[in-house]
């Protein structure tokens, strides 16, 4: 796991609109809120893009962006933001690398209905870091919950010293 004090691990993502994002974007510039959700349109994930959603303008005025990301494709990305009218940034990790480099991947064991065997599923953690400008992390936070959590990390964010 990721602790305060780590540098964050780099990451290079297209967005639903094929736009590049990379931590480097931001660097000396703005704080980010770099969130890992299991998938677009569920009932969890969906609750905690419409909170930063419609907080976003509360972090850019706080000196943060916030960033989603999902193992979904862009596309997927694009209908999730569109359905759901989303502002925050959704990044396509499909190949799971940032995930691994953040450390929220995990192997789950599962019955296979099939064969009566396990088997083991990969799963994305719902995790959050709050990534200084420096490219320090100052807060990781693993296994969190959808609902407040944006309104707990526009806190957390405004009590980051000041650039």
């Amino acid at each position: 796991m990721l602790q305060p004090g780590d540098t964050a691990p780099p990451f290079e993502l297209p967005d639903a609109d094929l736009e590049v994002v990379s931590l480097d974007d931001f660097l000396g510039r703005q704080a980010i809120v770099l969130y890992f959700y299991t998938k677009d349109d569920t009932p969890g994930c969906t609750i905690e893009a419409i909170e930063f959603s419609e907080m976003l303008d509360d972090f850019e005025q706080a000196g943060a962006t916030v960033l989603g990301v999902s193992r979904d494709d862009v596309e997927s990305h694009g209908l999730f933001r569109d359905k759901h009218g989303l502002a925050v940034r959704l990044l396509s990790d499909a190949d799971l690398d940032a995930a691994r480099a953040y450390r929220v991947v995990q192997d789950r064991k599962i019955e296979n209905a099939v064969a009566g065997q396990p088997q083991t599923r990969t799963a994305v953690q719902r995790s959050t870091f709050l990534i200084d400008r420096a490219g320090i992390v100052r807060e990781a936070l693993y296994g969190v919950g959808a609902r407040g959590h944006a309104a707990e990390m526009l806190k957390r964010v405004r009590r980051l010293p000041a650039p």
